[in-house]
């Protein structure tokens, strides 16, 4: 077995040790923690008020060569605020902001939830069907648009030409004029008050401040309800009591606000240590050390996909040429942790487990090599059988733990102090729920997420369950990608799995389709070119594989297992298999060159 799947208890006690010189954030993000009670008044913008009047002249937000102090921020803050309670945005109203990374989109969310209202994180990738459905779901009174999105709001009814129930505020951005039916944002908040609104101190942090879209098992995307309780919780366990951020510190965030590894993570551990967050309009790998050290970063926010590109850039005399100190996400693989480690020079790894829906987090606190963390909070790790991925009950009708080492399904208690916030759908939220687990009466929550028990409350991340898989630092949904498949003229019925690449983080899309056509009449390129105009370029299925029938199960579902497990693989497949070559010539007959170059990593995908 690994050294990296258990957990050694020197290792935990050399990390302790490690601590001490981070008293001071180590207390305060302890207070915090204990301070931390659903039903008391406080709340994210009471924080950012708290840490304004302490720090009113250090950088609170840095964008490009711009920088806000944390007064011009806060000030910036209520003056949109005072426009949002202008418009009658209120405690529980939904404010919806549809733009890529900019300070305005970190503004407006300050401002809603200052007012006790929510953020509604849109994806700027959507479009459509799915856009559509996502602003139906969180049911906004308000819609801040910024000038590259505004494409994608036209595509829906919720656009102001098709909708006048809705306020509509812009934001402009590459010259482009100010689009009929929106208010300009900056101009209508000129002469308004910059002083804190009397509200801030009554919201209550068991109250939700944001919506964070995530793929589920339903297939079009499902809005988790994120509190003001959990944003602070996870602002003290990671910002303050693992990452140990101080005043001075800078993190860098290159991930999109409408992820929660942005908006909580990054965000959160910036706010609660009175420090910095240098936000980045996107993610390159080319900038990405630049931004660092042109924004003087001390610490940055990663997934494991950005960390894989960094890797496989070419060698630089400059990769350790850089203050950082910690970096903090999720999905930083085992196989590749001490190579992204010893080349960058990071001293600390803080790896974090968690979900936009999940109750509870894992966090790397003692700096422990190859593992997603620690939690004291009640979890447990069950044993499944993969071939329903369902959860394996004794005679009893109860669940099976796994031994240490051991991989299983990860589930996690639903009490009290953690709370299960759930979706806007409630039959959504009792999907993801488990009962009489273990006695009659308990409750626990599916993650969905495989996992190693490596002792000492650690886990190790494994795979995803169910009907999505990550790619490309994105859940894929796989009956969405399906039902763009099935709108295709040549496609009969299409089923939907991730199959893993060598050399790359998650799974990638690959599609089993029956054919109204012969294989040797299928159009690559036209299918190509209607799954790419239908869904983000990380939704695309890398793999075609044509069948003459689909197998099903005894409940009438398709089998997926020999799929995923045969996955692209031509030694073991006689079925027509095509690979997504780009728009042009779109899809084309994979053949074994083909695949060994994405075997060797000659061939990026």
């Amino acid at each position: 077995m690994s050294d990296l799947n258990r957990i050694s208890l020197r290792a935990i006690v050399r990390g302790a040790l490690q601590m001490i010189p981070d008293a001071p954030a180590l207390a305060t993000g302890a207070r915090h923690m204990l301070r931390a009670k659903p039903d008391r008044a406080y709340s994210i913008g009471q924080l950012l008020e708290e840490q304004t009047k302490r720090h009113p002249n250090r950088p609170a937000l840095r964008f490009g060569d711009q920088q806000w102090t944390y007064r011009e921020f806060n000030g910036w803050v209520n003056r949109v605020a005072a426009l949002f309670a202008k418009q009658g945005i209120g405690s529980g109203d939904v404010v919806g902001l549809l733009m890529e990374n900019r300070p305005e989109q970190l503004v407006c969310v300050a401002a809603a939830v200052k007012l006790g209202a929510i953020a509604g994180m849109l994806n700027f990738n959507q479009r459509d069907t799915v856009l559509s459905h996502s602003i139906n779901l969180i049911k906004p009174k308000l819609i801040v648009t910024s000038a590259e999105c505004v494409d994608a709001l036209a595509t829906t009814p919720y656009a102001p030409m098709h909708n006048s129930d809705i306020w509509h505020y812009w934001l402009p951005g590459n010259g482009l004029e100010r689009p009929a039916g929106f208010m300009d944002l900056e101009s209508e908040i000129r002469v308004l008050p910059s002083h804190n609104p009397a509200h801030t101190r009554a919201v209550k942090m068991k109250q939700p401040c944001f919506y964070i879209f995530t793929s589920g098992t339903t297939g079009m995307p499902k809005a988790s309800v994120m509190t003001h309780y959990r944003w602070l919780l996870g602002m003290a366990g990671m910002g303050l009591l693992t990452m140990r951020l101080r005043h001075d510190d800078v993190l860098y965030c290159a991930l999109p606000l409408y992820h929660n590894n942005a908006l909580t993570v990054s965000w959160g551990a910036a706010l609660g240590a009175g420090a910095c967050l240098a936000l980045s309009r996107r993610f390159s790998v080319s900038r990405f050390w630049d931004e660092i050290r042109q924004m003087r970063a001390t610490a940055f926010c990663y997934i494991g996909e950005l960390c894989r590109y960094l890797l496989n850039a070419a060698p630089s005399p400059l990769d350790r040429q850089h203050l950082i100190r910690v970096a903090v996400g999720n999905g930083l693989r085992p196989e590749i942790w001490q190579e992204f480690k010893q080349r960058f020079g990071i001293e600390h790894i803080a790896e974090f487990y968690g979900a936009s829906e999940c109750n509870l987090g894992f966090v790397n606190t003692f700096n422990v090599d190859g593992t997603a963390g620690f939690c004291p909070l009640p979890f447990t790790i069950v044993a499944y059988d993969p071939e329903t991925e369902q959860p394996i009950r004794n005679a009893a009708g109860h669940m099976q733990k796994v031994r240490t080492g051991e991989v299983g399904l990860l589930i996690t208690q639903i009490t009290d102090r953690t709370p299960f916030d759930g979706y806007t759908d409630p039959a959504a939220s009792e999907k993801k729920l488990f009962r009489n687990v273990f006695e009659h009466g308990d409750c626990w929550f599916n993650t969905g997420d495989l996992v190693r028990d490596q002792g000492y409350r650690h886990i190790q991340f494994v795979d995803r369950l169910g009907d999505t898989f990550r790619w490309k630092g994105e859940n894929v949904a796989t009956t969405e990608v399906e039902a763009a498949l099935n709108a295709v003229e040549q496609v009969e019925q299409a089923v939907v799995y991730g199959v893993q690449v060598p050399n790359n983080d998650g799974r990638a899309g690959m599609a089993a389709l029956t054919l109204k056509v012969p294989a040797e009449q299928f159009d690559g390129n036209a299918c190509a070119a209607e799954l790419t105009r239908r869904l983000p370029a990380y939704a695309v299925p890398l793999f075609l594989r044509v069948r003459d029938e689909h197998e099903i199960t005894g409940t009438f579902k398709n089998r997926k297992v020999e799929l995923k497990n045969e996955g692209f693989d031509l030694a073991q497949i006689s079925d027509p298999l095509f690979y997504f070559a780009g728009k042009e010539p779109g899809y084309v007959r994979l053949t074994g060159a083909v695949v060994e170059d994405i075997r060797s990593g000659k061939l990026r995908v």
